[in-house]
């Protein structure tokens, strides 16, 4: 499994989710909040319920969690996660600890096997007086099987008792204490066939809820001292055949654990399970909905600046250089263009905001300034999103009511932005102010960089450490060079052994050559891509783009958007001829090319608040066919949650372990780990495999990135 870090600043390297919530103010044990007390607890695999078997509870929405657990055969770490109120999903390594990765002592040393499990649990009736809360799950359903199972479950809460009930298949019910309904129904149900398909890491549908099944149940007590809680299990489980290869004595199925919530985000639990083992294990959570950052901000301006500030009678009076500059500093919000309607009553804004990732925020603060600079003549402010010279949307402002809630005139006073389409993409009245776009001199800025995965055979965690040195130039409004030079300063890639040959490869060479990229330079040229962007009308954008793409790819390529404002969904089509580049990374190309592109649809569900859809059909790097699928969801806080998938017409075999491309992510906004505003984000990625199959280019200035305004669901 590879947990990529990509172009990242440092305060979100590594643990930056949870560092966020633990530099909260402590509390003692007495002060855990109430709604926490009796808060699902985690399962010595993750997840919420008793200790090894799953309860049909739910965690609040948003409950991120980072868990380890250990005993004598095992070794448990992962992360889960509450993505919807109905959803609950778990990512896991279980390192057993009595084998080797791999046989052969130059593949893999002494480390361990890994074994990567993904959970699903869907809630499928909610508790009510009467009835008990039900969920369906599916423990370790994409991996190879090893601890995989499904279960059926049910729980309910009497005063501090929660009480749980399930039945499981598989891993989870394989002391077989009960016959299995479904092979009363049918007799392939009554054998679960055993390995997996392909390479691993498909989805085993073909052996959910057959062979053995168990009854299994449980309790779990909230004592008077709010941080303990006790746990008593029937363990559904038979462990005399284990992944470990060893022996494991079950000398009873009863578990008993204590669960002690040590801090507002870190719990530890203790246990006694098969009456001969000692389990512990610790978590730490936050919720992606609470997460918050205290932010040293520049007052707002106040009915005091509105009847001090001495304003000019005539908009000809304006200082309108002093006042674009005065907004910049004050709000964020960079104009490129200022106009006059001809009858002098409406103020219009083209530019972007550059500091609030909360546009709410960032739109009363202009608005408060310009009613303390503006003449009373001017009784409309209008804010045009404008990017890259692109107009996304328009903000209607009322002089009148920004005034009002200045003064405090009632108690529910408070400006209305009205957002809109743009009426019209061309600017409109008299122009007092324009920026000068035609050859501006780049930016400049250096920043560490780390690039890390966990889980691969040769050792579990790799990384690189570099200093990447950026630069944007904007040409003109509408034409941009970025490009990023690297100086790997640590790291250990050259570990990574893949280095078959190309005639033993049944796929092109796209991404498995990272050790020979990692291992010829110290110092090379990461991108360096010049685009141009064009609006073509409301809805249309189009760009044409060419240079080094990434660190493998170069090339030229063009792409075309149809996104319709604040419909929920666009359409866009890009085609790409790219060339590999050589393993130095400097200016050379290889032999490989291909032409790759694909026509991608956009989707946000009404159906799933906050949530994205997006998928791409069309020809990959190693010139397969076929589809990637992204799913993204937004918590309050900012933070995006999202995983992919691509399947193409390359084979499981061909394709090689893992059987095809898949992965999660997650999006955090730099402004929940700094006391300053930014509209920034960082990218954390866990892919469990680097193969060739099902492999996008990557490049900069999206257009879909780049249009965001038109339905924001990067900023807010």
């Amino acid at each position: 499994m590879s947990f990529i870090l990509r172009y990242i600043k440092p305060a979100a390297v590594a643990t930056a989710v949870l560092s966020a919530s633990l530099a909260s103010p402590s509390a003692s044990a007495q002060d855990i909040p109430e709604y926490l007390q009796y808060q699902p607890t985690q399962t010595d695999v993750g997840g919420a319920g008793l200790l090894q078997m799953p309860s049909a509870r739910m965690a609040r929405q948003g409950e991120f969690t980072v868990f380890y657990y250990d005993n004598d055969e095992y070794r448990r770490i992962g992360l889960s996660l509450q993505l919807f109120p109905w959803l609950e999903t778990i990512i896991r390594y279980n390192d057993v600890r009595t084998r080797l990765y791999n046989p052969i002592p130059e593949f893999s040393g002494d480390q361990t096997y890994k074994d990567r499990g993904v959970d699903v649990k869907f809630r499928l009736w909610e508790e009510s007086q009467y009835i008990p809360q039900i969920s369906l799950g599916l423990r370790d359903f994409a991996g190879t099987g090893q601890f995989s199972g499904e279960y059926l479950v049910a729980s309910k809460r009497w005063h501090d008792f929660d009480f749980t009930l399930g039945m499981g298949w598989g891993y989870l019910g394989r002391s077989g204490n009960i016959d299995n309904p479904f092979c009363e129904i049918t007799d392939s149900y009554c054998e679960r066939p055993g390995g997996f398909q392909g390479e691993g890491g498909s989805f085993e549908y073909d052996e959910w809820f057959k062979g053995n099944a168990a009854l299994y149940g449980g309790v779990e007590w909230q004592s008077p001292w709010a941080p303990l809680s006790v746990k008593v299990e029937y363990d559904g489980n038979d462990y005399s055949d284990e992944s470990s290869r060893t022996a494991i004595i079950q000398d009873s199925h009863w578990n008993l654990g204590l669960h002690y919530r040590l801090h507002e985000h870190a719990n530890i639990q203790v246990s006694f399970e098969r009456g001969n083992t000692l389990m512990f294990g610790f978590n730490l959570r936050t919720n992606f909905n609470d997460a918050e950052q205290y932010k040293q901000r520049p007052r707002k301006r106040t009915a005091e600046d509105l009847d001090n500030t001495r304003r000019p009678v005539h908009p000809e009076q304006l200082n309108t250089e002093q006042l674009v500059n005065q907004v910049y500093r004050e709000t964020g919000w960079a104009n490129s263009k200022l106009t006059l309607s001809d009858d002098g009553k409406t103020l219009t804004s083209y530019g972007y905001q550059t500091r609030y990732r909360d546009r709410d925020e960032g739109d009363e603060r202009t608005a408060r300034l310009l009613a303390t600079k503006l003449p009373e003549s001017i009784t409309e402010y209008q804010l045009i999103d404008a990017p890259y010279g692109l107009k996304m949307q328009q903000t209607q402002i009322d002089a009148s009511q920004v005034k009002a809630a200045m003064r405090a005139d009632s108690i529910d006073a408070q400006a209305q932005f009205i957002r809109s389409d743009v009426e019209s993409t061309d600017p409109q009245g008299r122009v007092l102010a324009e920026r000068d776009t035609d050859w501006n001199l780049p930016s400049f800025s250096v920043r560490p960089y780390i690039q890390q995965s966990f889980g691969s055979p040769e050792n579990f965690y790799m990384y690189e450490l570099r200093a990447d040195a950026y630069s944007t130039w904007e040409i003109k409004q509408n034409v941009f060079v970025d490009g990023r030079a690297a100086l790997r300063l640590a790291g250990n890639y050259d570990d990574f052994n893949f280095i078959i040959q190309n005639d033993d490869s049944p796929l092109p060479r796209v991404r498995t050559y990272i050790r020979s990229y990692v291992e010829f330079s110290d110092i090379w040229l990461e991108n360096l891509q010049a685009t141009y962007l064009k609006q073509i009308n409301k809805d249309w954008y189009a760009s044409v783009y060419g240079g080094y793409f990434e660190r493998m790819f170069g090339g030229v390529g063009s792409e075309i958007l149809y996104r319709p404002y604040g419909q929920g969904w666009g359409v866009g089509m890009d085609i790409n001829w790219a060339k590999q580049r050589a393993f130095d990374s400097h200016f050379g190309f290889r032999d490989y090319d291909v032409l790759t592109g694909h026509v991608s649809g956009y989707w946000k569900p009404s159906f799933l608040p906050d949530s994205m859809i997006r998928v791409a059909a069309g020809r990959f790097l190693a010139k397969d066919v076929g589809v990637q699928v992204n799913f993204e969801h937004k918590f309050d806080s900012g933070v995006i949650v999202g995983a992919y998938a691509a399947k193409t017409d390359v084979s499981a075999e061909d394709y090689g372990e893992g059987s095809f491309t898949k992965g999660f992510y997650l999006s955090l906004p730099f402004d929940l780990f700094q006391m300053r505003d930014s509209k920034g984000r960082a990218t954390v990625g866990w892919t469990p495999l680097t193969r060739d199959g099902g492999q996008m280019l990557m490049r900069q200035r999206p257009l879909f990135g780049v249009t965001d305004a038109r339905d924001a669901f990067y900023s807010n």
